[in-house]
Parts: C-alpha cells; sequence; structure tokens
C-alpha cells in the first residue's frame, strides 16, 4: 500500500461461496489427548460455505472511477475457488484456504493481500442394518445440525513472494448445558441487583472458540501432531465443564482455555466469546423428585469476552509449584 491510502479501508470480494470435495485424504495421526477419542477424520465430504476478500491500492480506481480494468469480477473468485479445490492436495481447511489465498496471487499479480474465512459444512455418517446390528453407510450423510469449524487467513504479497498476516481457527455454536454443579454468587450488591445469589444452578451457555497457532505451517496437517481438530477443542470444553465445580462462566473459560494450551502448547492462545442462557425456574420443587421445570431465557443476555495465553499456563505452573512446596 502506499503512504496515501495505507490506513483505507479498501477491499471487496464474494461471500457465500459454497464448495464441497468428496474424498479429500483422511486426516490421521492426531495427538491423542485424555479428554477425547478423536483422532482422526475421513475427509469423505470436504465442505466449506467461504468468503474472500481482495485488497491492494490497484482496486482504487474502480472505486473512484468506475474503471473495471483491474476488477477480478466476483463471479470469477467464485469460480476460482471451486475450481481449485479440486487441485488441493492437503487435508486440513487451514490448508485448504491457505492455498487458495497464495493461488490468487500467483494468479493476478496485482492483488496486494487475501483474506478467506471458511465455515465448515459438516456431515455425520449414518447407521444402516448390517447382520443383526448396525454400521456406518459408506454413502450416505446426514447434514449435521452440530457446531461448525472456521478458519480464516490472510495471505499478503511480499518482496519475495508471500506470508501469512492474519490466522485463526475456530468453533461456533457450541451449546452446552450442565443441570448441576455450577454456582453465582459473591457478586457486587447495591440497589441496583435483583439478581438472587445461586449456589447450584443450571448453567447453559453458548461458547464460540478461536486459536492461534505460533507457527501456522502447524495448521497445515503435514505433521499431524501438530494440528489441533475443532472436534478435540470441543472435548476438552466438555470434560472441564464437566470436572469444575465452577463459580462463573468467566473462571470456566479460564479454565477450559488452560487446559487446551496444556494439551497443545503449539497454540499461542485460546480466544473465547460465551453467552448466557441460563434458563429460568417455573417450578423450583417437584414432590418425589430432585428436578425442576425451567422455561427459556428472556433477553437481555449475558455475555465474556477472554483470551487465555501462554503467559497465563506459566503462571498457573508457577503457582501451583509454590502451592506443592508449602504442602
Amino acid at each position: 500500500m502506499t503512504n496515501q491510502n495505507e490506513k483505507r479501508t479498501m477491499y471487496y470480494g464474494k461471500g457465500d461461496v459454497f464448495v464441497y470435495r468428496t474424498f479429500v485424504k483422511p486426516l490421521t495421526g492426531l495427538k491423542r489427548i485424555p479428554e477425547s477419542n478423536f483422532t482422526e477424520r475421513d475427509n469423505t465430504i470436504f465442505g466449506f460455505n467461504c468468503q474472500v476478500s481482495l485488497k491492494g491500492d490497484a482496486f482504487l480506481p474502480s472505486f473512484t472511477e468506475g474503471d473495471n480494468s483491474l476488477v477480478v469480477a466476483t463471479d470469477s473468485m467464485k469460480n476460482f475457488i471451486q475450481r481449485n479445490a479440486a487441485t488441493y492436495q492437503g487435508n486440513t481447511a487451514e490448508g485448504f484456504i491457505k492455498y487458495i489465498c497464495e493461488a490468487f496471487l500467483a494468479r493476478y499479480s496485482h492483488i496486494e493481500s487475501v483474506e478467506l474465512t471458511a465455515n465448515e459444512i459438516s456431515f455425520d455418517n449414518v447407521q444402516v442394518p448390517k447382520g443383526d446390528g448396525h454400521e456406518n453407510s459408506e454413502v450416505v450423510y446426514r447434514r449435521s445440525r452440530n457446531e461448525s469449524a472456521t478458519t480464516t487467513i490472510e495471505v499478503q504479497r511480499t518482496a519475495t513472494g508471500s506470508e501469512v498476516t492474519k490466522h485463526s481457527s475456530g468453533i461456533v455454536g457450541v451449546q452446552l448445558i450442565k443441570i448441576k454443579g455450577s454456582s453465582f454468587y459473591g457478586f457486587i450488591r447495591d440497589e441496583y441487583t435483583t439478581l438472587p445469589e445461586a449456589h447450584d444452578r443450571p448453567l447453559f451457555i453458548y461458547l464460540d472458540f478461536n486459536w492461534e497457532y505460533t507457527n501456522i505451517e502447524d495448521a497445515s496437517g503435514v505433521n499431524p501432531e501438530k494440528y489441533v481438530a475443532a472436534e478435540q477443542i470441543c472435548d476438552i470444553a466438555n470434560t472441564v465443564f464437566h470436572e469444575l465445580d465452577n463459580r462463573s462462566i468467566q473462571q470456566l473459560i479460564y479454565h477450559i482455555g488452560l487446559r487446551i494450551l496444556e494439551r497443545f502448547p503449539q497454540l499461542d492462545n485460546v480466544q473465547f466469546k460465551t453467552n448466557n442462557r441460563t434458563w429460568e425456574t417455573v417450578v423450583e420443587e417437584i414432590p418425589n423428585s430432585e428436578g425442576s421445570v425451567y422455561q427459556e431465557p428472556r433477553p437481555p443476555f449475558g455475555f465474556q469476552g477472554f483470551i487465555v495465553t501462554q503467559e497465563d499456563l506459566k503462571k498457573k505452573a508457577t503457582a501451583d509449584a509454590v502451592v506443592s512446596a508449602v504442602q
């Protein structure tokens, strides 16, 4: 970018670019962790909803003068992504979109950087009869309604080639309910406070995770031991939620983040966006039952945002060592 335009927001692109490829090379050999039995992804259906943005000073005349001589039509972007999906040789979303970004830069020399986000469209196996039992069908899959992985990468042209200037992997749409073992009390009580303290409540939360690798090449899948699968991140969150007698959502996501970084030291940080959707009690006590009746919460909703870093993990290790020495 020139000095005149270095702070200017200027990009254009195409969204809702759906691409499905079948029989991509399986991702195997993932690191085993105690919280998860997920160790491989078959990649029979490799599907994404993509959004691509092109950036560069060369596009300024198209905004200021209506000069389209250097404009790559957004329909061409869509075709470029879909057709180049056939030549990708890897097996991860991160590797795929980095490959596409670099291909854009190689094809169009006036593009300065490409940012691409891919939201996974996942499919689940369906069970079919076999003998006295059932097995996974090899040809029929069900569109998943569960959470989905997401990845964003920006690749910028350099004097010697290109470099990744932005990256994050993530998973969105996680929804977890813990019916016992959560509390929220001890907060400020003043003339504005109407919320009662809760010493054992059901806790229903929405979670979105993002994580960044210290070395983006670890996201390529070339060394599967270094790759972090979204499915494993979910399993860690499930486990920590199960184990922790949490006193707030803030405490919960902090400990989830620490566990993720402990299991995957190749990550630089884990980012959280959470939303409190705890049910409202309708009937607190039911005779001859430990259950209650609840309804959906009414808005507004509380939310949290937090980043857990490797520095947090180091501080926890130091604190644990002090406690251990005292004991």
